[in-house]
């Protein structure tokens, strides 16, 4: 096989993985479940970057009456409706918008009766795009958080941790101003392990997580406080929405599309093409460039011993690594560990990769990600970069770019988290 045809290969099974998890094929079976007798009032409400969609897919298919709704997305995220409302925010860092929709959103499930009917669509991206502060926090107060934690190298669970404690709506406090009515959350995972409470921070679902975690992780990373923020943390009020709260007794949550069913759907693919798939699993966390050596490590095995598994092959694995930014450069977790995963492997012939987000936008950055090839070490230093120079700078971004090697997708309108493959020939 040669460089077009791995490289069209590693394409085909990402696009294969972002397809299967768009909410039209998804969501069907979990409608079909839903009461057909229309009791009260029927509610639709949503936060996260697939949730215009699967408000779409949701119209689309449900024959019911829709009373009323609320949807919010990231902004060029957006599907057009005919019977479901959308908002546009800022995603990753919270702005005014996604206050305003946090408030309309509680504002319009207050006061529902026991007989009334409440659909929450929940997909990655629902934290920032629900962002309302706690008490007296402000909404500059949570943008600087939310930016001193996305550089420091904290996981996705320790993020929403804190998130969850300086909010209210997430926690499971949306699914509390629901009561009594009944609460149907439909939701598209990108969190390492599927945990319902890491979806968007669980504004739906119990959190056995406490204030002092919440303290603990931001003192772990260093976060600069402001007092406020100290104060809620130290407030019983801010306290989430805790198990066999009786306030989410008639509150269910269900997984339509999960990174795993991605994973399973481009290891089809690749056996189609007389490829062997190894998935290593679909919740990796960790630095991304370590990530990268360690499956440089595996791809060497692989060619050298047979171990664990004989080429012609393809290794893919899912989770949410992270970056601790330390240079100037752009961040990114799928370049970054791109860039490990090439000066890992130095330019041996019949290794290929391709590592990319399947939201379509990697770190803070319109793109998904990028590929290797082996002359990617060659044609970098052709054009005058030092791949090291650049990992140790944190610009995996613009190394890509200068080698014409990225990934873009635009908006995919969902997110099953990130999506990795090296193929050994």
């Amino acid at each position: 096989m040669d460089k077009p045809k791995a490289l069209n290969l590693l394409k085909e099974m990402f696009l294969s993985a972002v397809q299967v998890a768009q909410p039209i094929h998804c969501i069907q079976p979990f409608i079909d479940k839903l009461p057909k007798e229309k009791k009260g009032k029927v509610i639709v409400i949503g936060a996260g970057k697939a949730s215009a969609l699967m408000a779409q897919a949701f119209e689309t298919l449900y024959q019911g009456e829709i009373d009323d709704s609320l949807v919010v997305t990231r902004y060029g995220y957006e599907a057009d409706c005919n019977r479901i409302n959308i908002m546009s925010a800022s995603h990753p860092v919270p702005d005014e918008n996604g206050i305003l929709a946090s408030q309309k959103m509680l504002s319009l499930v207050s006061d529902l009766k026991e007989d009334d009917l409440v659909i929450c669509l929940i997909s990655g991206g629902g934290s920032a795009l629900l962002p309302l502060p706690t008490k007296n926090i402000t909404l500059q107060d949570k943008q600087n958080i939310s930016q001193q934690l996305l550089k420091s190298g904290a996981t996705i669970s320790e993020m929403n941790c804190v998130r969850r404690h300086l909010s209210d709506i997430k926690g499971g406090r949306l699914a509390a101003r629901c009561y009594p009515s009944q609460v149907i959350t439909l939701a598209i995972s990108d969190v390492p392990g599927d945990n319902p409470m890491d979806i968007a921070s669980g504004p739906t679902v119990a959190d056995n997580t406490t204030l002092k975690d919440a303290s603990n992780i931001l003192a772990r990373y260093k976060i600069n406080l402001p007092p406020s923020v100290k104060d809620a943390l130290h407030d019983e009020i801010s306290e989430s929405i805790k198990p066999h709260d009786k306030r989410l007794t008639k509150a269910s949550f269900h997984l339509i599309a999960t990174p795993r069913m991605s994973l399973q759907v481009a290891a089809q693919v690749a056996k189609k093409a007389g490829i062997t798939p190894l998935i290593l699993g679909d919740s990796i966390e960790g630095e991304s460039r370590s990530l990268g050596t360690i499956v440089a490590g595996i791809a060497h095995s692989i060619a050298n011993h047979g171990e664990p598994i004989s080429p012609p092959c393809v290794i893919l694995s899912g989770g949410e690594t992270s970056v601790t930014i330390k240079g100037s450069g752009r961040g990114g977790r799928n370049v970054e560990f791109l860039l490990s995963l090439a000066i890992g492997l130095q330019g041996r012939k019949d290794m290929y990769g391709l590592a990319a987000d399947t939201d379509g936008v990697d770190g803070q950055e319109e793109i998904a990600g990028a590929v290797i090839s082996p002359d990617t070490l060659i044609r970098a230093f052709e054009l005058g970069m030092n791949p090291c120079a650049e990992l140790d700078n944190n610009n995996a971004h613009g190394f890509f770019e200068k080698l014409g090697d990225q990934v873009i997708t635009g908006p995919t309108r969902t997110n099953v988290n990130d999506f990795r493959a090296v193929i050994i020939l």
